[in-house]
């Protein structure tokens, strides 16, 4: 009989994690040392302020209140249900209770000794994890650690073999060439070309006496600079060199190196001591390295791209960047690596758009082929966060001409705008339903006009100004006269500076949001309509910390800072005191990123709805922890706004 019931414990147990991660043999000793207990409606399991007991809970059947009171008065943090572990100071840290633990139904209790699953601890690491990234009921803490939050994620998830988008976290899976060919600068073009071709190298890095490198050349150069300018082979290395050159450290992570090369649009990338040109070469990293050991990567895609103005091709080319995505997504590749590619491709796909439109309206407009004009994104994809092809917010912004030119220039900039969107739309991307787009002859205007947008919804803030700012404030140059957009930022800050009452309005706007747990430590679900009994991701997640690091930005008069993370580390900077939080915060919100962008990917749409009871416990707790630094943001900018006087 007792083994019966021992396996009865152990069916159970094996179920859920942390149980899940164990051996056989781990959780047969387990389930034989666990106690249950039967206790009905109303009993208390342990109290608020008691000295932990020797085991923690698992929850079989029933419900369990886990309850804080506050100067006299109780607060339902969170309702067990079944499989939920609680209770786990005694294994945690041995202190008292900060919950009161009640039955809110007639339950069975597992109860399973400390001392026993110390023993666990210390041999298995993803038991220890989950612990220690705050998956267990009721752990109420100051701060979760979001980062082992994050880390749990990847460890627990069932390991990918796909290597047919492989992308690599670090240089260990790709071979770096430490024998680099070098030269001095006054060596002939004919004398490096012999080495180059002895060999068998496509570059030689130009270097000085100390081994400091101070150009390249590639074969590109040999033919560009050399054949076709029918250069006498006589003349020297630095005459036809790249110089300056971009270096980077060695021992920088491989996404860090790849995205460097991607940025700067380099086919290869030198690698010094210190990563500094101060500093000798030890190794050089080529673009044929790169794809021979990465097949389908962006630099593929980013040269597919840059290489068509098919308008096919490039929606065709934009469907295999979303395969790339998910595969990045599932592997745990680094979030700000992840949203830096898939903005490049994003940017990439708007300026061969720009080309389009500007070729098929010179001939009916070129007295516009010199005027000033910079295209600007905002919303998700300004903050460079746009994973999916989700709404497109952007607008034009173009310098002021004569009078006489006044009518005709809104007649071309709108055409120009309206065709930039037309492609965007043609790749794939969502057109804005509140048609916040450069084809809105609203948003595409003289910078004067811009200047004057922003003026008005600084000092007059109204809801609708309110909401223009959270979308127009994130705006960033893509493509074109970027000296615009910076005046245009360097404007705003300038009013900002002037009315200062303006940041409690939008702070107020701040907390529309609350964090978004319900009463039961729940997710507040739509009440109603289409996606009733679905969570909002966007709206009361990620928007509140969008909302968050925009405002608090703002008030410190930092410019050129949009992306929401970026702030967040800016932010860490500027308030020490507050680093924690604002770190989590950032932490907080790649999590969720990735968490929708997943979800749109498996349901093939935005993302920005999901089905609470379709995540797993793991997934649910997380979530859960990313919402614990909105409620501290928003009670400080409560109290640093003064909020409370304008109720």
């Amino acid at each position: 009989m007792a083994n019966v019931i021992v396996n009865r414990v152990l069916e159970f147990l094996r179920r859920y994690p942390p149980f899940s991660f164990l051996g056989r043999e781990e959780l047969e000793r387990v389930a034989s040392a666990v106690e249950i207990h039967y206790l009905e409606k109303g009993e208390l399991l342990f109290n608020q302020g008691e000295a932990a007991q020797p085991h923690f809970f698992v929850l079989k059947e029933g419900s369990v209140e886990l309850i804080e009171t506050k100067a006299g008065k109780e607060e339902i943090q969170e309702i067990c249900d079944e499989g939920d572990v609680f209770g786990v100071l005694a294994l945690l840290g041995k202190r008292p209770y900060v919950l009161t633990a009640r039955i809110a139904e007639n339950s069975l209790i597992y109860s399973i000794p400390v001392e026993i699953f110390e023993e666990v601890l210390e041999k298995n690491t993803k038991v220890a994890l989950y612990f220690a990234a705050g998956f267990a009921s009721g752990q109420v803490v100051v701060r979760q650690d979001l980062s082992q939050g994050q880390k749990a994620r990847g460890v627990f998830k069932a390991e990918n073999r796909d290597h047919s988008l492989l992308i690599f976290s670090d240089q260990s899976e790709i071979k770096i060439s430490e024998k680099v060919l070098t030269c001095r600068p006054d060596t002939s073009i004919q004398e490096l070309a012999n080495q180059m071709s002895e060999a068998d190298v496509s570059s030689i890095v130009v270097s000085s006496e100390k081994g400091f490198p101070l150009g390249i050349i590639t074969d590109k150069d040999l033919r560009k600079r050399v054949i076709a300018q029918s250069l006498q082979t006589s003349a020297l290395a630095s005459e036809i060199m790249s110089t300056p050159v971009i270096t980077r450290k060695k021992e920088s992570g491989f996404s860090d190196l790849y995205l460097t090369m991607i940025k700067n649009r380099l086919h290869h990338l030198i690698l010094t001591e210190d990563g500094s040109d101060q500093s000798p070469v030890c190794g050089i990293l080529s673009d044929h390295d790169v794809l021979l050991s990465m097949g389908n990567s962006p630099a593929v895609l980013i040269h597919g791209l840059m290489n068509t103005l098919d308008v096919k091709e490039m929606r065709t080319i934009r469907d295999r960047a979303e395969q790339m995505l998910r595969y990045y997504l599932e592997n745990e590749v680094a979030m700000d690596f992840v949203a830096s590619i898939m903005t490049e491709i994003n940017d990439v796909i708007i300026r061969q758009a720009v080309k389009i439109a500007e070729s098929n309206l010179k001939v009916e407009y070129p007295e516009f082929k010199n005027t000033r004009y910079c295209f600007l994104s905002m919303g998700s994809e300004g903050r460079e966060e746009q994973l999916l092809r989700t709404d497109q917010d952007n607008a034009l912004v173009y310098e002021d001409v004569p009078e006489k030119l006044k009518e005709k220039a809104a007649e071309y900039f709108l055409k120009l705008g309206t065709s930039i969107v037309e492609v965007m739309l043609a790749c794939g991307f969502a057109s804005c339903p509140g048609d916040i787009m450069a084809s809105n002859p609203e948003w595409v205007q003289p910078l004067s006009t811009w200047k004057n947008y922003f003026s008005k919804w600084i000092l007059t803030p109204t809801q609708d100004a309110l909401m223009r700012a959270s979308i127009f404030f994130d705006f960033r140059a893509v493509t074109g006269n970027t000296g615009l957009a910076e005046e245009l930022s360097l404007h705003i800050y300038q009013e900002v500076q002037k009315k200062q009452a303006f940041l409690s309005f939008l702070a107020q706007n701040a907390l529309a949001n609350p964090a978004p747990l319900g009463f039961f430590r729940n997710f507040m679900v739509e009440k109603s309509g289409e996606h009733r009994d679905q969570f909002d991701i966007k709206a009361r997640a990620m928007m509140p910390l969008t909302d968050l690091a925009r405002l608090l930005v703002l008030s410190h008069g930092v410019i050129g800072v949009n992306n929401t993370f970026k702030r967040f580390e800016r932010l860490a900077e500027l308030e020490p005191n507050y680093e924690a939080l604002f770190t989590q915060a950032g932490k907080a919100y790649e999590i969720l990123m990735r968490m929708r962008a997943l979800e749109g990917l498996k349901e093939g749409d935005s993302g920005r709805y999901i089905h609470p009871e379709n995540l797993g416990k793991l997934q649910r707790q997380l979530l859960k922890n990313t919402f614990s630094p909105i409620s501290e943001l928003q009670e400080i900018v409560q109290v640093r706004f003064q909020l409370d006087y304008f109720r």
